[in-house]
């Protein structure tokens, strides 16, 4: 086990529940901070878990001071119910995690967005994603990973229809899905939380962004 430490949010939800599990089994980390909205039983002494309420984050800016920060918040204007209030989990929460972690001295940070994530684009949700991307990469970060899945597959404690049927659809997506439509086919959850853990193994500085298939790629090796 090495002498690093990392924080992880959005422990509960499909990439980083699959995200905490493999960097739990991998002992990489000699503590991994985890900062969530409900408690998930979890019997690994290397995780300081700690529910919190997200609106009251700087309370909690001591937990930032770590190597690698780990952002996998997001949720959906269904499970918001407002665009004001997806906004707030999406953009606001984000940002605010940044500036704590910038604070505290961490020496990467590693975020999912979404595909076609464009601060100028006409759809709501791809337009947030894009701008949270562009604020991230203002502020000056020492080292900032982008990772861009396309449509997620996995467990999920929120059902969508969408994705239920690309789940069952997916052997055969993959298979028809090259070339250029490549970037566009589902992505495991599980792929995404090894590319993320793989990229912070590595010494790279400056902001990179992930491709779907540059994700599909790194957690596939």
């Amino acid at each position: 086990m090495s002498q690093k430490t990392a924080l992880v949010l959005g422990a509960t939800g499909m990439v980083g529940t699959e995200l905490v599990k493999l960097i739990s089994a991998r002992k990489y980390y000699q503590t991994i901070n985890l900062l969530t909205r409900r408690p998930i039983n979890l019997p690994d002494q290397t995780i300081n878990q700690q529910v919190i309420d997200f609106d009251q984050l700087e309370k909690y800016a001591d937990l930032f001071q770590v190597q690698d920060v780990y952002i996998c918040l997001g949720t959906t204007i269904k499970a918001a119910k407002t665009k004001e209030a997806f906004r707030t989990v999406d953009y606001e929460y984000v940002v605010k995690a940044a500036k704590l972690a910038k604070r505290g001295n961490m020496e990467k940070l590693l975020i999912i967005t979404a595909a076609g994530a464009d601060p100028r684009s006409r759809v709501f949700y791809s337009r947030v994603k894009g701008e949270v991307e562009e604020t991230l990469k203002s502020m000056g970060l020492p080292s900032l990973h982008i990772f861009r899945p396309s449509l997620l597959l996995g467990d999920r404690k929120e059902f969508r229809l969408g994705e239920a049927m690309m789940g069952k659809a997916s052997n055969f997506l993959a298979r028809i899905m090259i070339g250029p439509l490549q970037p566009y086919r589902p992505i495991h959850a599980a792929t995404v939380a090894a590319a993320m853990f793989k990229t912070a193994q590595t010494t790279q500085q400056g902001t990179h962004v992930y491709s779907s298939k540059d994700v599909e790629r790194l957690g596939s090796s």
